[in-house]
């Protein structure tokens, strides 16, 4: 678990993209650090309304990489002018607000404690379906605090999604350590039987789920991507965070996949589903990774082409085994990082670029930036309605939209 410190500049929508990074954190078990020397982690949520507080977004982005462990800087700036930070010298991933809570989280598995329970966040209904996992990755200090999988039985997981759906929720996001898993400790993986379960219940609402590791997956490739291709509610969308492109990498890590079991699940999903977003995680510059091992993750990205993709560079987590191994050089593990950051921006952009000018039906689901909407398609790719207001669309909403256009991570639609 990581000690984090957020640091928020600008409007008020900026600090209520904080508050949502904030809340994912906790979510996952992380805990804010008394200031950034104490933090492992420290965020740096940006403006750049004039050209004073670019200077001044640039020193203090200066100041933070000097004062703690690793950084991650967003907000406007960094998706406005990204590349002055580099030019800077400055050493943090740059990141949406969306993809921070996985770039502080170094990799690891999300934390859900013991006396977690599902909670109703305006149209979003987040739903805990277990606890720990079965996974002992050599980086990952996430699993001295969860255990082994603890899943409460099918039903009551679906009196709680019932429970949240009658409460007014329209997305239900499964969440979990490792949802994959869930079941395994009776001896018998049941996430598919759960999500189609989920799906039976009466309402209009829409299902995300969460994190799942490729080997919990790959043994119920076909069952899962089965339930998908027969429940609307479902997003086709499935995490399933690879780490490595390299079979060496991922032995160094514990990872307990191959790269050849993660191909075999992202053909399964591709046979069922004609189309699915496929989000997956990369680690760069684990202490044993080779530029050879580094360009296998490059051409494994190059081949799959996941819709989304977080890239988060190595950081020693105390206590664990990875912490003990002689690490790569701080310009080696930026270099790389870069490179595949660059990488993911063109495949990304490729998606969303093909979505201009189609219709599709969306889900509103949170509250953006000035006057608009977060919208997400039947692929959970994020759409963004403007002028709301104007609209008459609020969170919770089911709409058609055209899309109009793209940024590099989300798309935007006008309803029709």
């Amino acid at each position: 678990m990581a000690r984090y410190h957020i640091e928020t500049y600008g409007c008020t929508a900026n600090r209520g993209e904080s508050r949502a990074i904030e809340q994912r954190l906790r979510d996952g078990g992380h805990h804010p650090a008394d200031g950034p020397e104490d933090a492992d982690v420290a965020i740096l949520n940006t403006c750049t309304v004039v050209e004073k507080t670019e200077r001044n977004m640039l020193r203090r982005a200066e100041e933070l990489q000097d004062e703690t462990g690793d950084l991650v800087v967003t907000g406007c700036m960094a998706l406005a002018q990204g590349e002055e930070f580099a030019e800077a010298d400055v050493d943090a991933d740059v990141v949406h607000w969306d993809e921070v809570p996985e770039a502080a989280m170094n990799g690891e598995c999300p934390t859900t404690t013991p006396d977690t329970e599902p909670i109703l966040d305006g149209a979003i209904g987040i739903l805990p379906i277990a606890r720990g996992c079965m996974s002992d990755c050599s980086y990952c200090i996430t699993k001295r605090a969860t255990g082994k999988i603890d899943s409460p039985p099918v039903e009551e997981n679906v009196e709680k999604a019932r429970a949240l759906i009658h409460a007014g929720a329209k997305e239900i996001r499964i969440t979990g350590q490792d949802t994959g898993v869930y079941g395994w400790d009776e001896g018998e993986r049941k996430l598919h039987v759960l999500l189609d379960r989920i799906c039976d219940i009466e309402g209009d609402f829409r299902v995300r789920v969460g994190m799942a590791n490729p080997k919990g997956v790959h043994g119920i490739r076909d069952e899962l991507a089965d339930v998908f291709a027969e429940n609307d509610e479902l997003y086709n969308f499935l995490h399933a965070p690879v780490q490595s492109g390299s079979n060496d990498v991922l032995g160094d890590m514990r990872r307990q996949h191959q790269v050849e079991e993660f191909l075999e699940v992202v053909e399964t999903f591709d046979d069922r589903l004609d189309e699915w977003t496929l989000s997956t995680d990369f680690i760069v510059g684990f202490p044993t990774e080779t530029e050879a091992d580094h360009e296998q993750s490059m051409d494994l990205l190059r081949r799959v082409r996941p819709e989304k993709i977080n890239v988060t560079r190595f950081s020693k987590r105390p206590g664990t085994d990875a912490a003990d191994m002689k690490g790569l050089g701080g310009t080696v593990k930026k270099e790389r990082s870069k490179a595949m950051s660059e990488l993911k921006r063109e495949v990304v952009g490729e998606v969303h670029e093909s979505m201009v000018g189609e219709r599709r039906e969306v889900l509103a689901v949170r509250p953006g930036t000035a006057d608009s909407v977060k919208c997400r398609d039947g692929a959970y790719r994020q759409v963004i309605v403007q002028h709301a207001d104007e609209h008459d669309v609020a969170p919770g909403d089911f709409l058609e939209v055209e899309i109009t256009g793209h940024e590099t991570m989300y798309t935007f639609g006008q309803p029709v």
